[in-house]
């Protein structure tokens, strides 16, 4: 039995699942993940007897034995993944190149000390470091780039991964080793360095692509801040006019009152009384709260759904000074009010209607929106939210509300009940 193969093998087994556990976001439980992939790790180094104890000679046996393991090392990304689609397949197919890594370590410096020892010591620690960098420099990108759609089409990505191991496998391992070929040591190290740089490019590129979304957002969002208040402004200038005119006509006014009360004509005081009153209700600016930011984005929303025919029921509390974001807040305020405005805006009149209740107190925020819907709404087995009929994911305006429902360390809820659709966010302070 070669023990140093089977030590080296198993080292980087090890490494291999620590890979695929910390860059996932895992659909199950801490202790049931773990489980799962120290199941697959204990597959991976049965399999390995095959190959190097039982038929140490055969290429036929190597060839099909590393298919197999491959087969289960990609399976088990895939299966503990949150979302089982082509981003789990990229990050378990590069950490199968990470830890060849630590593997072609091995055999390198087995070559040039003849130690043994050193260098399963040697190989031991390349995996370490190579965990530890990558874990403090790449792990939050990645794992943020995997809650969000930042890129499309992580199929084609998915070859980066794919022909470097290709490469790695023909250069250091088959159908010749690093020790009946050492020649290929030069170019198989150059051939790490570019994987890495490479990665380094993908990644840093997606995290370009991310920023480019949240800055996109937020543009929408101050757009919309923007006409908002430019709207509100135009208001007040209207109301300031028609109310001037108001106070230049009410001489007139009180002369035909005065004049009304000797004769007697008080319904047609009460008439000239209620035109007054109409004039002052129609030139009011409407305040829904003492948040300048929050007020904008209601007075843009309540705009928008009028233009759509639809009847808003709004129950609004919101002071001036607030503890948090205020363009987080706006934010998730008008995504969940326009999903609902999306939802409506194609039904009869009777059923056009929104229920908006926005609560904020020192001790407690509530936003709750309700509203009807039609057809099947799929909720996230993980989240309990919708998904996206078009994606499959979360949308934006869903997403914007799990990301800052969990940084006020809030709760977020999503009902359906006798076809009146309810969405919840809920944090105490």
């Amino acid at each position: 039995m070669d023990y140093f193969k089977n030590v080296a093998y198993l080292i980087s087994h090890v490494f291999l699942m620590l890979f695929i556990y910390l860059f996932t976001v895992h659909r199950y439980s801490k202790k049931k993940t773990m489980g799962i992939c120290f199941g697959s790790f204990l597959v991976l180094c049965i399999v390995d007897c095959l190959k190097l104890n039982i038929f140490p000679n055969s290429d036929v046996c190597y060839l099909i034995v590393t298919v197999f393991q491959i087969l289960v090392t990609q399976s088990t990304a895939v299966f503990i993944a949150r979302n089982r689609d082509s981003k789990a397949l990229f990050m378990g197919l590069s950490s199968s190149n990470y830890v060849i890594a630590g593997s072609v370590a091995a055999s390198v410096l087995y070559i040039y000390t003849s130690s043994q020892f050193l260098a399963l010591v040697g190989s031991f620690m390349v995996h370490l470091v190579i965990l530890l960098f990558l874990s403090a420099r790449i792990r939050t990108i990645w794992l943020k780039s995997y809650e969000k759609e930042y890129v499309e089409n992580w199929w084609e990505l998915c070859f980066i991964p794919i022909f470097f191991y290709c490469g790695f496998s023909f250069l250091a391992f088959f159908p010749n080793t690093l020790y009946e070929n050492p020649d290929n040591i030069p170019g198989t190290m150059i051939f790490i360095i570019t994987m890495f740089v490479s990665y380094v490019v993908v990644l840093r590129y997606i995290e370009s692509e991310r920023d480019n979304v949240d800055i996109y957002w937020k543009n929408v969002l101050f757009e919309s801040y923007i006409k908002g208040l430019e709207n509100q402004y135009s208001m007040v200038e209207q109301s300031e006019y028609h109310l001037k005119i108001l106070r230049h006509d009410m001489r007139h006014y009180s002369q035909m009152i005065d004049a009304l009360l000797k004769q007697g004509e008080y319904d047609e005081i009460g008439k000239i009384i209620d035109y007054i009153n109409d004039v002052v209700d129609e030139n009011r600016v409407v305040k829904y709260c003492d948040n300048l930011m929050i007020n904008v984005i209601l007075s843009t929303m309540m705009e928008k759904a009028h233009s759509l025919d639809i009847a808003i029921q709004s129950e609004i509390l919101v002071p001036r000074d607030i503890v948090v974001n205020d363009y987080e807040f706006a934010s998730v305020i008008a995504n969940l009010f326009e999903n609902a405005l999306i939802s409506v805006k194609d039904f009869e009149k009777e059923r056009k209607w929104i229920d908006l209740k926005i609560h904020y107190t020192d001790a407690d925020l509530l936003i709750q929106t309700k509203n009807e819907y039609e057809g099947e709404i799929i909720f996230d087995s993980e989240t309990g939210l919708p998904k996206s009929r078009k994606s499959g994911n979360h949308g934006f305006g869903m997403q914007s509300a799990l990301v800052f429902s969990e940084r006020i360390g809030g709760s977020i809820g999503c009902y359906c009940d006798s076809g009146v659709f309810r969405i919840i966010l809920y944090a105490k302070f």
